[in-house]
């Protein structure tokens, strides 16, 4: 099948080298020309801008979209739309609010192009082992495109989740899911840290691999990470958050549904940014005003 692709970042790039592993024609666009050409040296068509490729590829075309949400993403959209045409497909396979997918789709309606999000989990291993696929849109345009979906995911690893935003709003809580399930090791491991006894994490990591009900692919992780360095001193303890754990909480919020593990564990990153905290500051003055508890003082 032939795909237009925007977008060769991490995952964007490895996403590419799937599909030609599989035989697709993949036309590539990136703002850097430089890595345009890295794709073409394997096997890619280059395109040197948006309309470019729109004019290198056959209609009805197919264009997925890998850039950051937001502006990236709109800007895209919006240059694209205005050089597609009708029965041609826009695939949003980044972070994307849903609620933007459905906004997306109604303004595009009018031009018939049609708008797919493909909520896409796998990060940088993806190559290795697929993507899973969470699609929204129409199930005739996911029909249509189900050679790709075939060829990015692993067996079983991709599915048609219902109308516009449906694929990205179980992303958004597969998201949510995965910022407590991190947590929870991050916590645990921290205890296992500074336990009396003299334990080796890595090995505590593996071994939980090895038939524990909390076994995961996020564990192996932990473990990898354990054992190229066993008390993580190389790594400062700041995280980001790239906006799905945000709209999770703000979609608990919406619905009344008391999110309690994925609330704690956003506002946990938001904690991890700070290097002294007004809010930490204030509780020992407290401590100190009602019950005389000596304070450290701080920087001059």
């Amino acid at each position: 099948m032939e795909l237009g692709f925007v977008g060769l970042g991490r995952m964007g790039m490895n996403m590419v080298r799937r599909l030609q592993r599989d035989a697709h024609r993949v036309v590539t666009f990136d703002r850097s020309a430089e890595t345009v050409q890295g794709s073409v040296r394997e096997g890619a068509i280059g395109a040197a801008s948006l309309k470019d490729m729109v004019a290198t590829l056959t209609p009805p075309r197919a264009v997925w979209i890998m850039v950051p949400a937001g502006e990236p993403t709109e800007g895209t959209v919006r240059e694209l739309a205005a050089l597609l045409e009708p029965d041609d497909v826009i695939i949003d396979g980044g972070n994307s609010y849903y609620k933007d997918d459905a906004r997306r789709a109604e303004q595009l309606g009018p031009s018939r192009i049609h708008y797919v999000d493909a909520g896409t989990s796998g990060g940088i291993w993806g190559l290795q082992v697929g993507y899973c696929l969470m699609v929204g849109g129409e199930e005739a345009i996911f029909k249509r495109l189900e050679p790709i979906f075939k060829t990015l995911a692993p067996e079983r690893g991709y599915a048609y989740m219902g109308p516009s935003g449906a694929g990205h709003y179980v992303k958004m809580i597969h998201n949510g899911i995965e910022y407590g399930m991190m947590q929870a090791y991050a916590e645990g491991f921290e205890l296992l840290s500074k336990s009396s006894f003299e334990l080796k994490l890595p090995r505590i990591a593996d071994l939980w691999m090895q038939g524990s009900v909390v076994r995961s692919w996020l564990l192996e992780l932990a473990a990898s990470a354990l054992s190229a360095d066993p008390r993580l001193e190389k790594i400062k303890g700041y995280v980001e958050d790239s906006g799905e754990g945000r709209w999770t909480v703000l979609d608990a919020v919406e619905k009344d549904v008391p999110a309690l593990v994925l609330t704690a564990s956003l506002y946990t990153r938001f904690r991890s940014r700070q290097e002294d905290s007004f809010a930490d500051k204030m509780l020992a003055a407290l401590r100190n005003a009602f019950g005389g508890h000596a304070v450290r003082s701080g920087r001059p």
